[in-house]
């Protein structure tokens, strides 16, 4: 079998590197989610994004969604890549692909894949725009916020 691709990486990220960690013969349909930076978020500029992960752990925590979901949902093989570093817009930040032998088997996995990665994977955003950087999604507990 093939080396499962769950990894976080400082490089630009292969569309072609996660289609082919999931195309399988049994494969009738392949879906691939890809995140990219975009140029603007809740009405505020956005010039670019800083990803920041514990990788040992994200990438643990990747492989075991994907445990999870292969389980609930036999037959589907996952792959996913996350960016860290400095992103401008329009790059490449996440690459989530799912296969299965039929279409809505393959959407469901991949939207399940990314969402769950959403929730629990230990990547932290810094989005920095004409107001200077400031993390997304998080609040200091320490200013009373």
């Amino acid at each position: 079998m093939t080396k499962r691709l769950f990894e976080v990486r400082e490089i630009e990220l292969s569309l072609d590197e996660c289609y082919r960690a999931v195309v399988r013969p049994e494969t009738g349909g392949v879906s691939l989610f890809i995140g990219t930076v975009r140029n603007h978020n809740q009405g505020e500029q956005v010039t670019r994004l800083e990803y920041q992960a514990y990788a040992a752990m994200a990438q643990k925590e990747l492989t075991a969604i994907a445990d999870e979901i292969e389980g609930e949902q036999p037959g589907t093989t996952l792959a996913c890549l996350h960016r860290v570093g400095s992103l401008g817009v329009g790059d490449i930040a996440v690459i989530c692909a799912a296969s299965a032998a039929h279409r809505a088997e393959a959407f469901a996995a991949c939207r399940e894949l990314i969402e769950r990665l959403k929730a629990r994977v230990p990547i932290w955003k810094r989005e920095h725009g004409e107001h200077g950087p400031h993390w997304i999604g998080w609040q200091d507990v320490r200013v009373g916020g």
